[in-house]
């Protein structure tokens, strides 16, 4: 007769799982606002919508991860700030939109859960959202242990959001020769960084001290996804912004081509601002063409503002005073 098999032999530890859960369940609870329903742990999160905030409300939803930088959080065994860079990099997804952000949620998939692991990303997830004022209303924890390897985890987040429909921002009024305002990122954020890694590791190992960066390497490829939304909710306050870029994968140029209409294209000066040092390195060591590291990396601009030239004057003088650095970086033409 056979030997039984369990779940749990054949992989999957609901009962760790679920005692992880426990632990970081207080955690979770702290993001709860006064809109959150019920607790974490039904099929689904409720969420009562703050009607007296909005007269038209649009929903403004995104579904984003933090691609391969969660392979530095692996060599570092650092991993609480790769949930706090997916709750900002979602957050900005929809902050660009115009939307206030309401609610989060997660999904952590693995091969083998190590529970220290777990609620280490879960505990970064909480600290950026409390940080937010925006709970994290739901989520879902996967072990799949014939999927992906047994050390490693993947991880996705969902950001929901509103927009007063009057003030949505989607680039339909862009025109030519409006001005471009870059405003400076920490880094890498979170992408590029398989062509990072490609261009780095052969050279430096993670806890090497780089010179040119005056850090570890490891501390500047795990500096933290800025979320730019604090920035972004008092900008469109004080001026007529007419579209706002989040740099991610893609690019400068990409990134802003997705809010032109057909006709318009941007011109960026590339030598409008100092790209920083982690990009130049990347550059340098792997060889990288131009036109790469335009395509694939933000080269120091996280966030753009798109908007008149008297708005754009306007805008840079404000910004100077706050903080980030701030550039005119380029303009919209007729293609």
């Amino acid at each position: 007769m056979n030997k039984p098999v369990t779940y749990k032999d054949a992989g999957v530890d609901i009962e760790k799982k679920e005692a992880s859960f426990q632990r970081i369940k207080q955690k979770i609870a702290a993001t709860k606002t006064p809109e959150v329903l019920t607790d974490v742990g039904l099929f689904g999160g409720f969420f009562q919508f703050p009607t007296k905030q909005f007269q038209e409300p649009v929903l403004v939803s995104s579904t984003d991860g933090v691609g391969t930088k969660i392979k530095v959080a692996f060599m570092a065994k650092k991993h609480r700030t790769i949930g706090q860079d997916l709750v900002n990099h979602c957050i900005n997804d929809i902050a660009v939109c115009g939307a206030k952000p309401l609610f989060f949620l997660d999904y952590f998939a693995c091969g083998k859960l190590d529970a220290q692991i777990y609620e280490e990303v879960l505990e970064g997830i909480t600290i950026a959202c409390k940080s937010a004022g925006i709970p994290l209303i739901g989520g879902e924890t996967a072990e799949m242990p014939d999927f992906y390897q047994q050390s490693e985890y993947d991880l996705a987040g969902t950001i929901v959001g509103a927009v007063e429909k009057s003030r949505m921002i989607n680039g339909s009024r862009i025109e030519a020769g409006d001005v471009l305002v870059g405003v400076s990122s920490n880094g890498l954020h979170t992408n590029g960084f398989t062509l990072a890694r490609r261009a780095l590791f052969p050279k430096f190992e993670l806890d090497d001290h780089v010179d040119e960066l005056g850090c570890t390497l490891g501390e500047e490829l795990l500096k933290m996804h800025v979320n730019y939304y604090p920035l972004i909710a008092e900008a469109v306050e004080e001026f007529d912004i007419r579209g706002i870029v989040h740099v991610t994968g893609g690019g400068i140029i990409k990134n802003s081509q997705r809010l032109l209409r057909e006709g318009l294209s941007v011109e960026i000066d590339w030598d409008s601002w100092e790209v920083p040092r982690i990009f130049k390195l990347i550059q340098g060591l792997g060889n990288v063409p131009l036109a790469d590291m335009r395509q694939t990396f933000n080269l120091g601009i996280g966030l753009i503002f798109i908007l008149s030239p008297d708005q754009a004057k306007n805008l840079l003088q404000w910004g100077n005073k706050k903080e980030f650095r701030w550039s005119n970086i380029g303009r919209v033409s007729n293609t």
